[in-house]
């Protein structure tokens, strides 16, 4: 009997993993966040913009988008994807400082948030920004440029990244 309680909650949780992501809208109904093409031009836009605030809000310098960087980050985004699992190492087993070199920056490597969530980019700046390790990437006194990408499942599950440089 145990067995078969344990093969249904397995079975039931390997379900629930394939279904689109949906989230509570504030009217109580339910939405799916997927990025769109007009999205995906106004995203690394937003986030900038964003990111540009909450440094200015802490007395912190501008940052710029950097090609190089958002290179890096996609690069990741896709990787930990095909791996399944958020972390900072590449399949191939290259660090964020690995995929950045690789990529021909010129400046230093300073920092990588990942994110694995379903959620849009504001909101997951929002909660990287609720962390001392990653706000501390966001707002990194010597950072110049960002790196930021994602790579979105059919289910609707977003890998977010996040390079800062100097």
């Amino acid at each position: 009997m145990l067995r078969m309680i344990s093969l249904i909650a397995v079975m039931a949780l390997g379900l629930s993993a394939c279904s689109p992501a949906v989230t509570t809208g504030v009217d109580g109904g339910v939405r799916v966040y997927n990025i769109s093409a007009r999205d995906a031009n106004e995203i690394p836009y937003r986030v900038l913009d964003n990111v540009n605030q909450l440094r200015a809000a802490r007395g912190v310098g501008q940052l710029a988008l950097s090609s190089e960087l958002n290179a890096a980050a996609a690069t990741h985004a896709r990787d930990m994807s095909v791996q399944n699992r958020p972390w900072h190492f590449g399949s191939d087993g290259s660090s964020p400082l690995d995929r950045v070199r690789r990529t021909g920056y010129a400046g230093q490597f300073l920092g990588e948030n990942i994110s694995e969530t379903f959620e849009s980019e504001l909101e997951t700046v929002a909660a990287w920004m609720e962390q001392p390790d990653t706000r501390d990437v966001i707002l990194a006194p010597g950072a110049r440029n960002l790196g930021f990408a994602w790579f979105q499942e059919p289910n609707g599950k977003i890998w977010w990244t996040l390079i800062t440089g100097s």
